[in-house]
């Protein structure tokens, strides 16, 4: 429930500070009359995770194991790759968001069409509404818990909308660098061990070589090797009996660090490179200082002048457009 209402938190609070960016701006150039536009288009973007969701659940239960450990393997791979391009993705962008989700709506009011206000809102939502589905099912597929994984995403979510509300209200202030910069390193974690899984379950389908394929070491017992002499397609190591698959601590550390008690030389492989590369492209990116002004002071965005006093937006603090980079502050 940790692990999964984190995500829920971190995934649901970029679209509701997306979604107020966007009711704020319309509200302020007067065109209330088409945010029934934008929550329809907001409307439809959930109603795609829900119904991939749905379909991921549902559809793996006429397919033989073989079918759900490849199908399950590889959208496990497509999470990661998903999470980390939006990771870094709001690591750059995430000071402009503002004026270019302002300036999207200028041309779509300019154009006059419904569908355009609608597709605003259906593509800022849908981008991070896809990527939680996938990362949730992921994380199901991988404990096994379904009603404790979903119900902490859900709380997260809630509590999600809840802050995104309150911080739209001005009625709290959250610095949002800190939160992004400790969630984003939360999720590189994640991310390593959905990646982990993922490999064991291209593993037990067959399609990479491991300790359920003809290329696993044996050792002198008939089983799969263990350790060194298993390297590289047999288990790295196997400490399932001090710290049993299904206790709470095998789930805490699985949610966490993505540690199993029995994992295979790819499958530690995989977790360490990802962990090593990513994270240290992570924090580099925490590193980076802003681009300085002609003063030598961080340049300011433009778009995002005056919107600490405005009313109708949260302040310099509370919303990532006002992020430069989460090292930005000192």
């Amino acid at each position: 429930m940790l692990a999964t209402f984190l995500i829920g938190l971190r995934e649901g609070l970029e679209a509701a500070l997306v979604v107020g960016i966007l009711v704020a701006y319309l509200t302020r150039v007067g065109r209330r009359d088409v945010l029934p536009r934008l929550w329809a288009g907001i409307g439809l973007a959930v109603a795609l995770a829900l119904g991939i969701g749905a379909v991921l659940t549902f559809g793996s239960y006429a397919l033989t194991f073989q079918a759900q450990e490849l199908i399950g393997g590889l959208l496990s791979v497509l999470t990661v790759a998903m999470v980390t391009w939006m990771i870094f993705w709001m690591q750059k962008t995430a000071r402009t968001l503002k004026r270019s989700l302002e300036g999207e709506v200028d041309r779509a009011l300019s154009a006059g069409g419904a569908w355009a206000i609608v597709a605003i809102g259906f593509v800022s939502v849908a981008r991070e509404g896809i990527e939680t589905t996938l990362l949730l099912w992921s994380m199901v597929q991988s404990f096994g818990d379904a009603p404790a994984t979903l119900l902490g995403a859900l709380l997260g979510l809630g509590a999600a909308v809840v802050l995104g509300a309150l911080l739209a209200r001005g009625m709290v202030r959250v610095d949002l660098r800190v939160f992004f910069a400790w969630t984003g390193a939360f999720l590189v974690v994640v991310a390593a061990g959905v990646l982990a899984y993922a490999l064991h379950d291209l593993q037990e389908a067959g399609v990479v070589p491991g300790p359920f394929t003809d290329a696993a070491p044996i050792d002198g017992t008939g089983a799969v090797a263990t350790g060194w002499a298993a390297f590289p397609f047999g288990w790295a190591f196997d400490v399932r009996d001090a710290i049993g698959p299904t206790s709470p601590l095998a789930a805490i550390l699985q949610a966490t660090v993505g540690f199993m008690p029995q994992m295979s030389w790819l499958q530690v492989i995989a977790w360490a490179l990802y962990l090593a590369v990513v994270g240290t492209a992570f924090v580099r990116g925490l590193r980076r200082p802003t681009r300085p002004g002609r003063t030598g002071a961080p340049a300011e965005d433009p778009g995002d002048a005056g919107t600490a006093a405005s009313p109708d937006l949260p302040t310099a603090t509370a919303h990532p457009t006002d992020i430069p980079n989460p090292q930005g502050a000192r």
